[in-house]
């Protein structure tokens, strides 16, 4: 549905919740955005659940490559605490299995790996590919 219109969607984030300009009565968030047609999608806060990511531009740190079914935390944002992930190597990324959901997963954003306190390395989110 149409809801209205927005100031084009460089000004939106995944996860945004205020400065929509737009009320229901209920908090909404920017869940999804296509910049090949400015669509900014809104939803509940539980519509930004992501089950699993694809990560491209890989630059691993402490192996030469990933083995399949690594277990991990994956970090999202900066002062993110990390999500339990299994990685997968898939075309050439990482194939981030979330083991619990992981709140606005957006492409564009790094995705950092980690085995305990080691950093494995990282790459930029390209896309979700399934809701939790």
């Amino acid at each position: 549905n149409i809801l209205g219109e927005n100031k084009g969607y460089p000004f939106y984030t995944v996860g945004q919740r205020k400065g929509l300009e737009i009320t229901f009565g209920k908090p909404v968030f920017v869940t999804a955005i296509s910049p090949e047609n400015n669509t900014v999608m809104l939803g509940d806060e539980g519509d930004l659940n992501r089950g699993e990511a694809l990560v491209q531009r890989v630059n691993l740190i402490k192996y030469d490559s990933i083995p399949d079914a690594l277990e991990s935390v994956v970090k999202i944002r900066y002062r993110d605490g990390g999500t339990p992930s299994t990685l997968f190597n898939e075309n050439g990324g990482i194939r981030v299995k979330f083991t619990v959901e992981a709140k606005g997963v957006a492409p564009g954003q790094s995705a950092v790996f980690y085995e305990d306190d080691d950093v494995l390395g990282g790459g930029i989110i390209q896309r979700y590919t399934t809701p939790f």
